[in-house]
């Protein structure tokens, strides 16, 4: 085929060029706007053959609504006076349907004069599509992001300067948009962590892993603090290129603080829990220990009695002193167990601190700056006064052997209101504070300062039972005692008492006993120790295992002055015999022993207040006492 081309002229070639494109309608207007050449993509998009077109308004290609507001001629208008007019809008074809346009009209002069308009049109309706969708997408994105208010969302330059801001960010953080968008992400991190380069080590580790997530301290912008969830993720183009950083900020104190609540009342329970299950095995043993005991230090009276029967004099002391040092053992166990026998009484806590304030300053050294700081118009409570010095003064020997080398000691009471306590009910209590400036100590030995046996002294220097004593003392008193410590800085107890409306006073004491005593115990080594004490005594004495048979001995000897029964027995308690010898022989006198202690007993037994009761291992002078 001959190759034609070379043989055209520029002219011709130009309009061979136009006259063939398909993808671009390319025609001229004259000046009035009327089409005077018309190209195959002109066809192709519009749908007019040159001869239907050719002559006729280029108008009737826009919209009725754009004829109607004039769009056509302030085209022209604009392509003269500017040089140029270019837009995008909908045009019409020949059968009425629309597609998106992208026009530009240029003016075409002949020297000075304007001959006319060169009119390029794209149809574009795909890509408006694509763009419309597009739009839609970054649209909806956007309202999904602003619209989140319960979590911080927004972008991070490479370098980690802020590029956007959502909702959430400005509630959680206090921040408009135009106060933080350009400046540094670290604004918000607390001052140590800026200084350890926290906000450097996220973006570097975001960049190299993929990811970074951590938890921490953020600060608003009125200064306040926070507890931070946060997660920053690398944005990355198609070809790898970092871009920036997503920021995903959300504020967890509330979470933060009610799980750390929760672990601290698992804590709490754990330890309660634990402390009970040794308090119930020590009750245990102190009982069985005491019955042991009785046998032994009623034996000795026994021997005393008689004269010593050949028994060196010392051995019997020297058994004596361990009954005395197995006998206040017993008692630490039992105070720490919540089972001791207690004598409580309404007090002034200030008049008793003051009554043996020289006793706890004899305790301290001269290197030790001990005061009190007692408060002025302190309830009362109900206590066990010997029981609750010796606690006070265990608490500043203690403080005194936690300051070798000196300093200062604090013993402090005032009246408080509770409105929530892990383990007492909300009201007012009074407040013994004991504070000191030692060694302290750290979290996991201040945790079990409470336990019996537990003790960081060498060994030797102290039973481990002295704290314990005071915690089941104070727990069986109706309060509670804490403690605070920190390594270094010293520790803090704090004792509270629930205060009491009643009047200082003391109860008063049993009656006397007579010449017959029927004693009523269930364990046989007991019960012939018992008698034996009872006749040293000048009694005469009638033996019973159990209720049952105390009571047919009382229907044989109804002249018994004297009932000396133990309280926990088979089938039927001292108590219950009690109550029946009271109803049926009102002049014998009873008196109750056993190795339980009184809480216990209340528990099992109810109220045995209304009797004279002795604690094994009991003693002739205590028994002496009981009977007058």
């Amino acid at each position: 085929m001959t190759n034609r081309i070379p043989s055209l002229n520029q002219e011709q070639r130009q309009q061979l060029l136009i006259s063939s494109i398909r993808d671009y309608a390319i025609y001229l207007l004259d000046a009035e706007g009327r089409v005077s050449s018309w190209n195959a993509g002109a066809e192709r998009f519009k749908g007019y053959q040159a001869d239907e077109i050719v002559g006729q308004h280029f108008s009737r290609f826009h919209t009725p609504e754009d004829q109607a507001r004039g769009v056509p001629a302030r085209a022209l208008q604009t392509a003269r006076t500017e040089g140029k007019f270019e837009c995008e809008g909908w045009r019409v074809r020949k059968d009425g349907t629309r597609f998106w346009a992208s026009v530009v009209i240029d003016p075409v002069f002949d020297g000075t004069e304007l001959i006319g308009f060169a009119k390029i049109t794209r149809d574009i309706t795909e890509q408006k599509a694509a763009r419309d969708a597009l739009h839609a997408s970054e649209q909806h994105f956007r309202l999904l992001v602003q619209g989140v208010v319960d979590y911080a969302i927004y972008m991070l330059s490479p370098t980690g300067e802020v590029s956007n801001w959502n909702a959430g960010a400005e509630r959680i953080k206090g921040y408009c948009a135009a106060e933080v968008i350009g400046s540094h992400f670290s604004r918000f991190y607390t001052e140590p962590d800026r200084a350890a380069g926290m906000p450097a080590l996220a973006l570097a580790t975001a960049e190299r892993s993929g990811k970074y997530e951590s938890e921490g301290w953020r600060v608003r912008k009125d200064g306040s603090r926070f507890w931070a969830h946060v997660v920053v993720d690398p944005i990355r183009d198609d070809s790898g290129t970092l871009l920036g950083f997503a920021k995903i900020t959300r504020d967890v104190t509330e979470q933060r603080e009610a799980a750390q609540s929760l672990e601290q009342t698992r804590a709490a329970l754990f330890q309660s829990q634990k402390m009970e299950a040794i308090g119930q095995l020590t009750g245990g043993i102190a009982h069985d220990f005491n019955n042991l005991l009785s046998v032994v230090a009623s034996g000795l009276e026994i021997i005393k009695a008689q004269g010593g029967g050949g028994v060196d004099r010392r051995v019997i002391d020297s058994m004596n002193r361990a009954i005395e040092r197995g006998a206040s053992l017993t008692q630490q166990l039992l105070a720490f167990a919540r089972q001791q026998p207690l004598a409580p009484e309404i007090h002034n806590i200030n008049k008793l601190i003051e009554g043996f304030e020289s006793v706890l300053r004899r305790a301290v050294d001269s290197s030790v700056d001990f005061q009190c700081r007692l408060a002025a118009g302190l309830p009362n409570a109900c206590i066990d006064e010997a029981r609750f010095e010796t606690a006070i003064l265990n608490l500043v020997v203690n403080a005194r052997d936690a300051m070798p080398d000196g300093g200062r000691l604090l013993l402090e009471t005032r009246a408080v209101t509770l409105d929530s306590h892990n383990s007492l009910a909300p009201g007012d209590y009074v407040e013994v504070i004991v504070i000191d400036s030692g060694m302290g100590m750290p979290p996991d030995v201040a945790a079990r300062v409470f336990e019996p046996f537990f003790t960081t002294k060498p060994v030797g220097k102290g039973t481990g039972l002295g704290l314990a004593q005071v915690h089941g003392f104070l727990v069986q008193s109706g309060g509670d005692i804490t403690v605070e410590s920190t390594p270094g800085k010293g520790t803090t107890f704090r004792i509270l008492l629930p205060a009491s409306a009643g009047l200082e006073g003391k109860a008063p004491a049993a009656g006397s006993g007579r010449e017959k005593v029927l004693v009523v115990e269930d364990e046989e080594d007991l019960a012939l120790l018992a008698a034996t004490l009872f006749e040293s005594l000048g009694y005469e004495v009638l033996i019973a295992n159990n209720g049952k048979d105390a009571l047919s001995m009382l229907e044989r000897n109804p002249d018994v002055d004297v009932v000396f029964s133990d309280v926990m027995m088979p089938h039927m308690s001292g108590i219950e015999l009690a109550r029946i010898v009271r109803r049926a022989y009102p002049a014998a006198r009873i008196v109750l022993a056993s190795g339980y202690p009184v809480p216990a007993l209340l528990e099992q037994q109810g109220d045995i207040d209304e009797f004279p009761f002795v604690s094994k291992p009991y003693r002739l002078p205590e028994i002496i006492k009981r009977l007058r």
